[in-house]
């Protein structure tokens, strides 16, 4: 376009005015918004939203979110930083307090770690005596939603955008697999962009254009008392967590929020002209809120002398996951979304959003918030409307970052789940499969006893599993890895230009590689095996790998998701060759297939695409085969393997073997954010073979932070991932993935930090749980640094 398109958005709520704001402020002045209701209340969860603005949160990208929607709303005197108080009346609670302060630690939010003393000083409603601590952050604060829904709406008018009030869409207007404008009930209007930013009435409009929106809308209690007599000043947000609770002042009043009542899907909505007060408001159901009066009383107890005057349930929006759904429709060029996006987080996503469409990419990692993050599986109404439900009722809960979800399970299961189940698999979950993490069939290994935090979902029999896949043989099921069959005219090509590395290379090779954004950061990492000239399986990370390669595929490249229809046993260890080579009539030496090689074979009966890789650091291959066979190869190897001492073995002595061998793991230990220097990925990067996307971001100065290996100095400590990294005690960075390694006897974190202190041999410090633990900066990697174990 020879100038800034039109943008038109769906939505006159907290997101749609900043995003008009956002986009003005950056030149794109053509922006109309629209919203069935009136200006500048329309009716949405903005307009009743209590306003709270808590920055920590186990995500990154969820912080950032929110410590910008901070800083503007301060800024356009919006949000009040009264500061974020949250209290332990338990254990478990004040160990996750100081969890908490770990995480705000590494993502950069100021905070501190509160006697009981000093909470009831911030707020002095606290009963003392029914607290053990709290956790503190004073730029956190009390947004006036409606106010800043106004304040940023004028300011994108000033600029040029128009708002339309009282303007209900009705219909997506399309052509050629492209967005043309929206119908309203007062015409048409054209746009050559149309964002969705309709929060809880988002599903309706995108079902308009053909997309699923996997959101759910629930109602959730919302109370105000009567005069508090002894309420004097402003108060601190307050979050009462073990009762799931939060408090925020209203001058002499208090109001109250609820989540621990019943789940309360709702499934239509009145219009803002039918509704009694407006559509995102229901009334007030007393009984469900007596366990929140009771409670509220114990802790706060002058409220015994007020009683609840006012209240309502409030229509908000609940994803799978608890996080936004940001981007474009595949398959409807020009139709974004910005949905299920609370006022915590709505000044940052707005950004983020216009960043996105002026220039291509944000600036942060946003892969937990995209759209398309979801398997298909996981759109059906049924898992969308339950899982909203379930994330209802975990929003102040204690989650462990392995816990599975309780429901739908099992969802995805490999071919060797009867096996699996049979040998006492603990099954973990991710991406709707069943993944076992270890068998009970196993032996428990000799190893340090572990708190009770990190010794959730894990077993000391991952110990043994470790040690068996380093001394003799092991099994693993890759089935849930994602695998996708490009093939057609042009396929080369095509994978030249979407990633970094070399892949013109004869029939039969594997290659690791990397796909970057336009900036240079890294989208993801894959394994791309050339089966035929134009026949290509890459092994990616998930369904956004499959949306990034079809915005930029020809139409003469197909590309199938294959991963539901083949399955995968990892087969790997010193006696890996022992069990396989009697099994085939294929040369499977090691000069008969090379490493990173790949060949079509028999095992036993079964046809396999057998490929020489290994994420264990041991000798061995990847066995693919189509579901239907899956069964047999597993009793193929396994009772072949009798012999050698075969074992199962899960992810979790996966995951140890891998961080002894230095493999990152994609959105974990690099995303968007990073290049593949930082990130140690050099390797992957082929500067002499032509043009490929991202190629000319990449710089060739020195990166300024590295992503580094560190093994804790005391063989018993662990920690997990996501705590902060100190040198000389001031806080530098912050671990990714952390796993204990058997073989070595330690644990091994990797971290990012300044590349300064990446030098093997510093000394920095983990903070695990508010101690602080001695640790070093390691060579990588730790295990065969000559590649001795898998190349032979």
């Amino acid at each position: 376009m020879t100038k800034p398109p039109h943008v038109l958005i769906i939505g006159a709520g907290v997101v749609g005015s900043a995003l008009a704001d956002e986009l003005t402020e950056r030149g794109w002045t053509d922006v109309t918004v629209v919203d069935q209701g009136p200006l500048f209340s329309p009716g949405g969860s903005s307009s009743h939203a209590p306003g709270l603005v808590f920055q920590t949160n186990p995500s990154k990208t969820m912080t950032e979110l929110a410590t910008y929607t901070v800083e503007k709303l301060s800024g356009l005197g919006c949000l009040r930083q009264v500061g974020g108080l949250e209290v332990a009346t338990t254990e478990a609670r004040r160990h996750d307090l100081e969890r908490r302060h770990g995480l705000a630690t590494s993502w950069g939010v100021p905070s501190s770690l509160l006697s009981p003393a000093e909470c009831v000083e911030l707020h002095p409603l606290l009963a003392e005596s029914r607290i053990l601590g709290g956790f503190h952050v004073p730029t956190d604060g009390l947004a006036d939603a409606p106010g800043a829904v106004e304040t940023q709406a004028r300011r994108a008018i000033e600029r040029g955008a128009r708002f339309l009030g009282e303007h209900t869409v009705t219909g997506i207007g399309q052509a050629g697999g492209r967005v043309t404008g929206v119908e309203t009930d007062r015409g048409f209007l054209a746009a050559d962009i149309v964002v969705c930013a309709a929060g809880f009435w988002g599903p309706q409009i995108a079902r308009m254009a053909g997309l699923t929106l996997p959101l759910q809308p629930l109602a959730h209690q919302y109370a105000r008392t009567g005069p508090v007599p002894s309420m004097a000043g402003p108060l601190p947000i307050l979050r009462h967590q073990d009762q799931d609770l939060y408090y925020r002042d209203h001058g002499d009043r208090l109001g109250i929020g609820y989540y621990g009542h019943r789940p309360m899907p709702v499934d239509s909505f009145l219009s803002p002209a039918e509704a009694p007060v407006m559509p995102s408001v229901l009334e007030f159901t007393p009984a469900d809120f007596e366990p929140a009066w009771k409670a509220s009383v114990e802790l706060l107890p002058d409220l015994a002398g007020t009683e609840v005057e006012e209240g309502m349930n409030g229509i908000f929006s609940f994803t799978p996951d608890g996080a936004p759904l940001l981007g474009e429709h595949r398959e409807l060029a020009g139709f974004w979304v910005a949905e299920a996006v609370w006022v915590t987080h709505s000044a940052g996503v707005a950004r983020a959003m216009a960043e996105w469409l002026i220039d291509g990419q944000p600036r942060i990692d946003l892969h937990e918030a995209d759209l398309h993050r979801f398997e298909e599986v996981q759109l059906s109404p049924s898992y969308i409307r339950e899982r909203g439900k379930q994330n209802f009722i975990e929003v102040y809960d204690i989650v462990h970052p392995l816990q599975p979800m309780d429901w739908p399970r099992p969802l995805r299961t490999s071919p060797f789940h009867p096996r699996q189940v049979s040998l006492g698999a603990e099954f973990l979950e991710g991406a709707g499969w069943e993944r076992p993490y270890w068998y009970t069939a196993n032996a428990p290994g000799s190893v340090p006893e572990r708190d009770a935090w990190s010794a959730r979902y894990w077993s000391p029999i991952a110990a043994t599993e470790a040690r068996v896949t380093r001394e003799r043989v092991a099994m693993y099921d890759m089935t849930p890895l994602k695998r996708f069959e490009v093939s057609g005219p042009g396929a080369l090509e095509f994978l030249q230009y979407l990633t970094t590395n070399n892949l013109d290379k004869s029939v039969g090779s594997v290659t690791y590689t990397l796909m970057l954004g336009f900036d240079g950061g890294i989208r993801s990492d894959l394994t791309v095996a050339r089966l035929g000239p134009q026949v290509f399986q890459v092994g990616g990370n998930g369904p956004l790998d499959e949306d990034w390669m079809r915005q930029h595929a020809p139409d003469t490249v197909q590309i199938r998701d294959i991963t539901g229809g083949t399955c995968c046993i990892g087969l790997w260890g010193p006696l890996a060759r022992d069990v396989l080579q009697p099994l085939t009539s294929a040369d499977f030496s090691h000069e008969g297939l090379r490493y990173f090689r790949a060949r079509r074979a028999y095992v036993g009966a079964v046809p396999v695409t057998a490929m020489r890789l290994s994420y264990v650091g041991e000798l061995g291959w990847e066995l693919y085969t189509s579901a239907d066979l899956g069964l047999k190869l597993w009793d193929t190897l396994w009772e072949a393997g009798q012999q050698h001492g075969i074992i199962a073995a899960g992810r979790s002595a996966f995951n140890s073997l891998r961080l002894e061998k230095g493999y990152r793991a994609w959105g974990t230990d690099m995303t968007a954010e990073h290049d593949p220097y930082s990130a140690g990925l050099g390797f992957a990067v082929r500067m002499d073979k032509g043009d490929f996307i991202g190629r000319s971001a990449l710089s060739t100065a020195p990166p300024e932070r590295l992503l580094t290996c560190l093994t804790l100095d005391d063989p018993s400590a662990v920690v997990l991932g996501k705590e902060p990294v100190y040198a000389d005690g001031v806080p530098v960075g912050y671990v990714t993935s952390a796993s204990y390694g058997y073989t070595i006897g330690r644990t091994v974190a990797y971290a990012w930090l300044p590349a300064a202190l990446a030098v093997p041999g510093t000394p920095v410090a983990v903070e695990y749980f508010g101690t602080r633990l001695p640790a070093t900066v390691a060579a990588e990697p730790l295990f065969d640094p000559k590649m001795e174990r898998i190349r032979r």
